[in-house]
């Protein structure tokens, strides 16, 4: 059985979501509690794999169980529905023993489980993603209780010179100069969305949806954004340095304290397989 696992974090005291020997992760964190409710020794598969500091508010990853973890959590869930009189329901009920193990006040949860579709591969499958930054500058001043979430620069930002920078990198190109190179790895991505404005709170934000992102890709991009909120670089500029493929030392990837994984799409259940088939044949030229 494979089961979707709707998650969120706040990525301040991990060392982002991958496994990591000897350091916190979201990943290990979430696996040792289902370790705890089924058994055995899950591996969960994500959509995204966040960089240390990073949040999550609409992380995506799934599960596969096997037989036996199946029988324990049905028999469970049977147990207790009996009570109730309602009918078990085993995979809806997962994420809340995930709650219960994890804690009240965790930095991480499980929002929601669910039967995953037949095809479904949270990475794979996944058709975009969207990111959010916070950056709260002069004009919005500083709130310490957004202080995990929120990069701080002390200037006052033009945020519809922001905008426009930002509307002018939207499409499919290669994005090396707003990527930390890996050895083989593309840098060519279709950037579906980029956009600033300031929230009712003053601080400005952005939304950011690609196909897929590259090593340090977002921060990057709000970094150029802000170069350009500051005055140091003109709106042109930034495009010009995207088709120029190299990074350059205007460009400062922002902290990753103000990022936050908060969406990802996916295709209709019919297209689950072939989405995720297209995607592995993409990655294997690559």
């Amino acid at each position: 059985m494979r089961i979707r696992l709707d998650i969120a974090y706040d990525g301040s005291q991990f060392r982002g979501w991958a496994r990591q020997p000897g350091l916190r992760s979201v990943q290990g964190t979430l696996e040792a509690a289902v370790a705890r409710v089924l058994g055995g020794e899950p591996r969960l598969v994500v959509a995204g794999r966040t960089d240390a500091g990073v949040h999550a508010t609409g992380q995506v990853a799934h599960l596969d169980l096997d037989g036996s973890q199946v029988d324990r959590l049905m028999a469970r869930s049977g147990r207790r529905d009996a009570a109730s009189g309602t009918p078990p329901e085993p995979a809806a009920r997962l994420a809340a023993r995930l709650r219960g193990v994890l804690g009240a006040y965790a930095d991480v949860t499980v929002r929601a489980s669910s039967v995953a579709p037949a095809g479904f591969d949270a990475r794979f499958s996944a058709v975009w993603r969207r990111y959010a930054y916070r950056v709260a500058d002069s004009v919005s001043g500083y709130d310490p209780l957004e202080r995990l979430r929120t990069t701080t620069v002390r200037a006052d930002l033009d945020v519809d010179e922001m905008d426009a920078a930002a509307r002018s990198l939207i499409g499919l190109h290669d994005f090396a100069a707003y990527c930390k190179p890996r050895d083989e790895a593309t840098t060519i991505r279709t950037l579906l969305e980029f956009d600033w404005h300031r929230a009712e709170d003053g601080v400005l934000v952005a939304n950011v949806k690609a196909d897929a992102f590259c090593h340090s890709m977002v921060r990057a991009l709000v970094g150029a954004c802000v170069a350009v909120g500051e005055g140091r670089l003109d709106v042109p500029d930034v495009a010009a340095i995207r088709d120029g493929r190299e990074r350059v030392p205007e460009i400062k990837v922002l902290a990753a304290r103000g990022l936050t994984l908060t969406a990802v799409g996916y295709p209709a259940d019919d297209q689950l397989a072939a989405r995720a088939d297209q995607t592995r044949a993409r990655r294997d030229r690559e």
